[in-house]
């Protein structure tokens, strides 16, 4: 009988599709990749019109040797790489790199490692699709062409070992813009003030918040309008105006896309991008579970579509049905989709909704159970019924001023049975409005009061970095761990808890990349990119056109950068410090956390100091100097020089002048200066002789 080949990319998928297929199939890996440009140049001919130049990846030798003896044992050839732009590359690099010009070969794809799934594969083979092929060359030489021009030029102007990308530096120039937004925030003061009031018959008073008058929604905005309002509204007489009663439907959630994955494995479980992606690899290929041996969990998990196949469907809707009821299931067909997803794939779910997670969890790993379980939950409430809820809103007045109150309580709890995302509404507090009438007699009870502030934008998580990456449409579902993983790693940026801060290194790059590649790191240009690569994909854009319009305004910018672009100096800085070994000056290295103080007679002297940069400003505490600091993670803060004994610390930058208002020292915040006190609120312009 005639043998068939069917090579896959990860060596975990031979094990589970071997099984599937009979003894006349032989399954091999390729360990992804076996062809891509060279690492030590550029690998790509500028001058013949921009030709890729691919070799053999290192140490792929040896294994191209050993899939070339079992092509020639095979009559026919599957390539069963990822169904992707990336997977479609790979069959093609294998298709020359095999030298399987004259040989029976297909191209199958499947997107979920079952049985089923992996037999219907064959049934659908084709050829190699060369669309997605030069989509993913489009993709790879600009990506090679930004990285390979614009880095040797962060390496002579900044330090060694540093990277620009097509999407990174976008990234990266997105969390700048938040950190100077947040930066430039000026805290603005206002006021709540909730009555506590009591209904007759009622033993449990119910709490209203100040709406405006009758005509319109007013702001407290100071103590003095707060004091007139509370007076006026306790001298008068308290009356229910309105109560209104409704219900509220809540939509089930759609099944979870690559970037809504990791969006909420970061709020939920508290994974890395790279995390999640590495566990969801793994539950898609396959693990051992007991009595049933290597089984794929999980579909393909690089997607941006939420569509579901029928067959999946009808399997959900039959387990719902059983296991919950049928009041439990979703029978409207809601069409959500968003209007830029390729729709190749269907959204992330379970292989098979009857395995449950928590009968298979003594065979998974502590994260693959929580991630699984979280997929699982996500898809069997995507095609549950929604939840109700009753709402009741009163609107309570005295003295012309309107309070208003809400309860909601759930009626029927419809998907939410099964899952609740972290996103979702906090149940309100029982605020005991049922029985509510508006012929209902009530007195106030007391009065609560607060003093606030406005808070600026909340630091990036990368949860909330993905879905700006997603919601600007930079990047695609499989770009955005890497991108993430690399300006981390690059250090760029840092982490704290989940959120992401701006590093001194970060800075500069970023500083640069404005300065001379403004194209590249303008989000529109990015996005109108990742729509010419999707042309591609389609057959309407022809990949090495993008190229040609491309390159020659890439590399007129970098001439002018070289030509015009100040070095940084952000190390081997001489300073007025002696070294205590040896007598010389030390000098300013930048290691994993930022600046610090090394002898330039490394190796023989070895000796090392704490860098405090001071930035000419006395410390508000005891007059010493402020200097700038690092946190552990490499974040910036201003701290006086002789921590520990004075604690004096501040995030945003101190000056010399004082608060003319209320005399405490002032920090910039963008183009102006405030005073450190959020509760006195004074402001000005800042000038440069603001610090003198």
């Amino acid at each position: 009988m005639a043998k068939n080949l069917v090579i896959v990319e990860s060596p975990t998928k031979v094990k589970t599709i071997k099984k599937f297929l009979g003894k006349n199939y032989e399954v091999v890996a390729s360990i992804g990749h076996v062809r891509d440009l060279p690492k030590s140049q550029m690998g790509i001919d500028v001058n013949n019109d921009y030709e890729p130049k691919y070799i053999t990846i290192r140490g792929k030798g040896e294994l191209l040797a050993s899939l070339r003896k079992e092509v020639k044992k095979a009559d026919h050839i599957f390539l069963a790489t990822d169904p992707d732009r990336e997977g479609e590359a790979i069959s093609w690099h294998l298709f020359y790199a095999l030298n399987l010009v004259n040989r029976d070969v297909k191209r199958i794809t499947f997107n979920e490692i079952t049985k089923k799934a992996v037999k219907d594969s064959f049934k659908a083979q084709r050829e190699i699709d060369m669309n997605l092929v030069d989509a993913q060359q489009a993709r790879r030489v600009l990506d090679r062409l930004v990285g390979y021009e614009i880095s040797p030029l962060l390496w002579a102007k900044v330090k060694r070992g540093l990277s620009a990308g097509r999407v990174q530096s976008v990234a990266l120039r997105l969390i700048a813009d938040r950190e100077a937004e947040i930066d430039a925030f000026i805290p603005r003061e206002y006021y709540t003030l909730d009555a506590i009031i009591n209904a007759e018959g009622e033993k449990t008073p119910f709490t209203v918040s100040f709406y405006g008058d009758k005509d319109k929604k007013l702001e407290i905005s100071d103590k003095e309008s707060l004091d007139n309002i509370r007076d006026a509204a306790k001298k008068g007489k308290f009356k229910v105006e309105s109560v209104q009663r409704s219900k509220r439907e809540r939509k089930s959630p759609m099944p979870f896309t690559t970037s809504t994955l990791q969006q909420e494995a970061v709020k939920a479980l508290n994974f890395s991008t790279q995390k999640t992606m590495r566990i969801a690899q793994q539950l898609y290929e396959g693990v051992d579970i007991k009595g049933q041996g290597t089984v794929g969990l999980i579909t393909y998990l690089r997607t941006d579509s939420v569509r579901i196949a029928d067959e999946a469907k009808a399997a959900c809707a039959e387990f719902i049905s059983g296991n919950y009821g049928s009041e439990y299931l979703n029978l409207k067909e809601e069409k959500r989709v968003n209007q830029h997803i390729q729709d190749a794939h269907e959204a992330i779910r379970p292989s098979d909704v009857n395995r449950v997670p928590s009968e298979i969890k003594e065979s998974l790993s502590r994260d693959q159970f929580r991630l699984y379980q979280l997929i699982w939950k996500r898809f069997v409430a995507s095609q549950m019924s929604n939840a109700v809820f009753e709402n009741v809103s009163v609107k309570v007045s005295s003295a012309g001023y309107v309070f208003s109150g809400t309860e909601s309580k759930q009626k029927f709890a419809g998907f939410r049975y099964v899952y609740i995302d972290t996103d979702d509404e906090k149940e309100a507090k029982k605020n005991c409005l049922g029985n509510l009438t508006d012929k209902t007699k009530v007195n106030l009870d007391s009065f609560d009061e607060k003093q606030h502030f406005t808070q600026p934008l909340a630091h990036f998580t990368e949860a909330s970095l993905v879905h700006t990456l997603e919601e600007k449409r930079i990047g695609r579902p499989s770009t955005y761990a890497p991108t993430i993983a690399t300006i981390l790693k690059r250090r760029y940026i840092t982490k704290e808890g989940k959120n992401i801060f701006m590093t001194e290194v970060g800075e500069a790059v970023d500083n640069i990349m404005r300065e001379s590649f403004p194209v590249i790191v303008n989000p529109e240009f990015t996005a109108n990119m990742e729509s010419l690569l999707d042309g591609v994909e389609e057959g309407k854009v022809e990949w090495k056109s993008i190229i040609r319009n491309f390159y020659p305004d890439l590399n007129e910018l970098v001439k002018k950068a070289e030509e015009n672009l100040d070095k940084v100096k952000i190390q081997d800085e001489e300073t007025d410090v002696i070294c205590d070994n040896c007598g010389r000056h030390m000098v300013i290295k930048y290691g994993p956390h930022g600046k610090f103080l090394a002898c330039p007679g490394f190796p023989e002297c070895r000796n090392t100091k704490p860098y405090l940069e001071k930035i000419d400003v006395p410390c508000p505490k005891c007059g010493k100097d402020v200097v700038i600091r690092k946190t552990r993670k490499g974040r910036k803060f201003y701290g006086c020089e002789d921590y520990p004994e004075c604690d004096f610390v501040s995030w945003q930058r101190p000056v010399s002048k004082k608060c003319p208002k209320c005399g405490s020292y002032m920090i910039i915040r963008g183009k102006k200066i405030t005073c450190s006190e959020n509760s006195c609120g004074y402001s000005e312009e800042y000038k440069d002789s603001d610090n003198d």
